[in-house]
């Protein structure tokens, strides 16, 4: 899962209000991140196409 190339190491985002939705699926995106910058677990705005909003996509490991 992490590609070393420095301090910057890929990093999983999974939708979080799509587990309590109880829909079947997941909405997870692929970026990078900066270890340094950010040493604790990312949480960005995505777009999650199977509730068809935009939702807070969290870090996973």
């Amino acid at each position: 899962m992490a590609k070393k190339k420095g301090n910057r190491i890929q990093v999983i985002l999974e939708c979080t209000e799509h587990k309590e939705s109880g829909m079947p699926g997941t909405s997870r995106y692929i970026t990078t991140k900066n270890r340094k910058n950010t040493p604790g677990r990312m949480e960005l705005k995505k777009y999650n196409p199977i509730l068809k909003k935009v939702t807070i996509h969290r870090e996973i490991k």
